[in-house]
């Protein structure tokens, strides 16, 4: 056969198909590859911590409990410290208040209301002071008045004439030592004591009835916080 009756096959280009494969596949096996090289990267680090060294777990809880004590510690020795200063300031108060002697003034109207001692505006010679420590306060009242000015004071404070016993003084000798007040014999004294409910005042009375148109009232109020 002659090279003229040979028939020529013209060559066929490669076809998308198979490039698009080709590709694929080299990506996807690419894309594979770098995953499961990621996912074995990321399985190392995460992998489970080490146990905790004995000694900072012992430290650890060291601090723990230093904390803790130092927390209810310290509070507590400064209520300590508060109260004996608060008790100690008390009794200075209580002695300074002595020294000085009663004021000759009225007491504030603040004062009044607190400790109830409604005296009247016609009332003479007024003379207080008052003491605090961590028990009590109290104040002292002293001051002359008229028959009806004796009446509107009992009655402001919850009581009455009524309510006075005869020879009878109520203020004790702690309070007469503070005060330096007077109630030996020789006077016309009548007394009573006029008590409420915690938190309000208790009032210890005593009237010089000598005179009975101008009684001289002597009052302690004490409040127990």
């Amino acid at each position: 056969m002659t090279a003229a009756e040979h028939h020529i096959v013209p060559r066929q280009p490669p076809t998308s198909g198979s490039s698009g494969s080709s590709g694929s596949s080299g990506a996807s096996g690419s894309s594979g590859s770098a995953g499961a090289s990621g996912s074995s990267e990321s399985s190392g680090d995460g992998g489970g911590t080490p146990p905790e060294d004995r000694r900072r777990v012992v430290r650890r809880r060291l601090i723990t409990l230093t904390i803790i004590v130092l927390l209810i510690g310290i509070p507590a020795g400064y209520l300590v410290i508060s109260a004996g200063q608060s008790r100690r300031s008390g009794k200075d108060k209580e002695a300074e208040a002595a020294a000085q002697g009663l004021r000759e003034d009225w007491p504030s109207g603040m004062q009044r209301r607190i400790f109830e001692l409604p005296v009247p505006g016609n009332a003479q010679g007024v003379q207080y002071y008052e003491t605090n420590n961590w028990k009590a306060s109290r104040m002292y009242v002293k001051f002359r008045t008229t028959s009806a000015g004796l009446d509107r004071f009992l009655s402001g404070v919850g009581t009455g004439r009524a309510a006075l016993e005869t020879g009878k003084v109520t203020i004790g000798e702690r309070d007469i030592k503070i005060t330096g007040w007077y109630f030996g014999p020789g006077v016309d004294w009548a007394g009573t004591v006029h008590k409420n409910k915690d938190p309000r005042p208790t009032q210890n009375i005593t009237v010089n009835m000598t005179d009975p148109a101008a009684p001289v009232v002597y009052v302690v109020s004490a409040s127990t916080p």
